[in-house]
């Protein structure tokens, strides 16, 4: 007869972790999340991403924050539109005055 697992399973945030098992999980990801990290779609069309973590008790999906890219543009969009530099002129004409003999 096949044993069953008895352990609970949760999803919570890293935030909501104890100190000892955020110190945990650093230990056990030691260069990061990217390559662990699965990402949950919830009915409403919104997701968050997880990573595993096991206790001996409880098997946690953590929630993980993560900046996404959504493709929006930013306020500062259009700031690097104008392709001359203000001052470039006057920089290129000090640098056609100076000669060797001035360095």
């Amino acid at each position: 007869m096949a044993t069953q697992n008895t352990k609970k399973r949760l999803v919570t945030s890293y935030h909501n972790l104890n100190a000892e098992q955020q110190a945990e999980i650093k230990t056990l990801y030691p260069l990061g999340f990217n390559d662990i990290m699965q990402r949950i779609d919830k009915p409403d069309g919104t997701f968050f991403y997880v990573i595993p973590y096991e206790t001996e008790d409880t098997y946690y999906l953590v929630k993980i924050d993560v900046k996404v890219d959504d493709g929006q543009e930013d306020d500062n969009d259009g700031y690097y539109d104008d392709d001359e530099i203000k001052g470039a002129d006057e920089l290129a004409d000090a640098s056609d005055e100076a000669s060797d003999d001035d360095f």
